[in-house]
């Protein structure tokens, strides 16, 4: 079956249903990055995946891995790692950095799909105050994170990244505790990984997804105030993580 081609800048993507089982999600070629089709894209459960030379190409995978903030688990390594409290945390304070540490974490890699084009597609979402970061420090030293795609109560996380171990999981426990502060419901993983269903990932299927997505995107959160508490990042040993 030909995968369907977006001719023009204002073509439609076609129902998610129509997504191959092999490879599981592709649903379309072509197109675009601007900022709305992207957020189209998200809200209907869309996401770009592609290397560079290929053209865009277009994914709704069934199953798709999700995070329920009330499901994150906290293994016992990482809540030493926490107590320690070796590293500091911040959010949107360099969103440039973080996707270009994610993407310099992938070249080689299996996931190469951070080219230059989607940078600066991401970049303009975030500018747009659409895409969130999250970065983990050790000292002035940029040293884990991650970022994605706000909408509603929905986080779409897109790619994370360490330099030191465990720091990604550090970044992603912190923001699933914020996020449900502020009344997330749901974060989208995308595909399975072992490194997130450690964390409490589970599968759900797509037709469910896209149910979830109409009715949480166009719930608003209780904050667009990209910042962590402070009694979250000084409470960093205290059992709520």
């Amino acid at each position: 079956m030909p995968v369907p081609w977006l001719e023009s800048s204002d073509a439609e993507f076609p129902p998610v249903e129509l997504a191959l089982t092999e490879p599981n999600g592709l649903l379309a070629a072509g197109g675009d990055l601007h900022a709305w089709r992207l957020l189209d894209a998200y809200q209907r459960g869309i996401f770009p995946w592609y290397e560079s030379g290929q053209p865009i190409l277009w994914w709704s995978p069934d199953p798709r891995l999700v995070l329920k903030p009330d499901q994150l688990r906290v293994s016992r390594s990482l809540r030493k790692l926490i107590k320690r409290r070796r590293y500091s945390l911040t959010m949107d304070s360099n969103f440039t950095a973080v996707i270009q540490s994610c993407a310099e974490s992938r070249r080689g890699d299996s996931g190469t799909w951070i080219t230059d084009d989607m940078q600066s597609a991401f970049l303009d979402l975030h500018a747009r105050g659409v895409a969130h970061s999250v970065e983990v420090w050790s000292g002035s030293s940029l040293v884990g994170g991650l970022y994605g795609i706000a909408m509603g109560q929905v986080f779409f996380g897109e790619s994370m990244f360490s330099k030191e171990d465990n720091t990604s999981k550090l970044a992603l426990v912190y923001l699933v505790k914020q996020l449900q502060r502020w009344n997330y419901q749901l974060i989208d993983c995308q595909v399975s990984s072992e490194h997130l269903c450690s964390l409490g990932a589970t599968e759900m299927n797509r037709k469910q997804f896209t149910l979830e997505l109409k009715k949480l995107t166009n719930s608003p959160a209780s904050s667009n105030n990209w910042q962590f508490d402070d009694d979250l990042i000084f409470t960093a040993a205290t059992d709520e993580l």
